[in-house]
């Protein structure tokens, strides 16, 4: 079966056109170091990042396979590389950051803030991606929870959008393993590298996000974590189960 045909669970959410008593604070994310346990958010600058980058995302076969889904990468040269990040880092949306990890010290990956509309507290996390060594580690989660935290709590959106290749399973995972809910598909919404995508929306809404931000919380605390640094509960499956008792109480 093909991703196409493979339709993902709808959650219900009811309609609502009622009064909005608390406006969000149509405040922009800002060019500043988001600190965490694992790793650091840092505003990207090419002249600071792009060798650290370059190494993380070509230097090994894994490290190519991150430019798969992309609409942009691979570059040939640290040089070319160094002159999108200069792009990047002038863009005010979207708003782009480099995650350097703790253990290591080195840059490992790169994610942003985009579709920002402050007045409404829409923002979107996007052109993510994490070098091998940041793949599936603490870290990573991390990662983008902060992004999510900084968002929702600091900044009072309302709603935070994920937007992906409607093949990149691995995305699509990641989305419903943060709590983020499917909302649909748009086909033949974008051409890109000579090729057709159709790009998946998932989105967690401001009422969602304190149960969200709780499980994440707990999934990352050192309890759930033995000796070896394997976790003791699965993150996907903690969502799971909140989506479950999710569809109970609206049937």
């Amino acid at each position: 079966m093909s991703l196409r045909d493979n339709a993902e669970v709808v959650f219900p959410r009811p309609l609502s056109g009622e009064p909005v008593t608390r406006l969000p604070s149509a405040l922009v994310p800002e060019r500043t170091v988001i600190s965490g346990r694992f790793v650091d958010l840092e505003p990207q600058n090419a002249s600071m990042h792009a060798q650290e980058l370059f190494s993380a995302g070509h230097d090994t076969a894994a490290g190519l396979k991150i430019w798969d889904y992309l609409t942009y990468g691979p570059w040939a040269t640290v040089d070319a590389y160094a002159s999108t990040l200069r792009q990047q880092s002038s863009s005010f949306d979207p708003v782009f950051y480099t995650i350097r990890s703790h253990a290591t010290g080195q840059a490992c990956g790169q994610a942003s803030f985009l579709d920002i509309n402050a007045q409404n507290g829409v923002i979107e996390i996007g052109h993510i991606w994490f070098g091998p060594d940041l793949q599936r580690t603490r870290g990573a989660t991390e990662a983008l929870f902060l992004m999510l935290k900084y968002a929702m709590d600091n900044l009072g959106y309302r709603r935070m959008q994920w937007r992906c290749n409607s093949l990149n399973e691995k995305s699509r995972q990641a989305a419903r393993r943060l709590g983020f809910r499917f909302e649909g598909i748009f086909y033949n919404h974008l051409i890109f590298k000579g090729k057709n995508r159709d790009t998946t929306w998932y989105s967690i809404l401001d009422d969602e996000w304190p149960e969200v931000r709780g499980i994440i919380e707990g999934w990352l605390a050192d309890g759930n974590f033995d000796a070896d640094g394997t976790p003791r509960s699965s993150l996907h499956g903690l969502m799971q189960d909140r989506t479950a008792s999710t569809r109970l109480l609206a049937e």
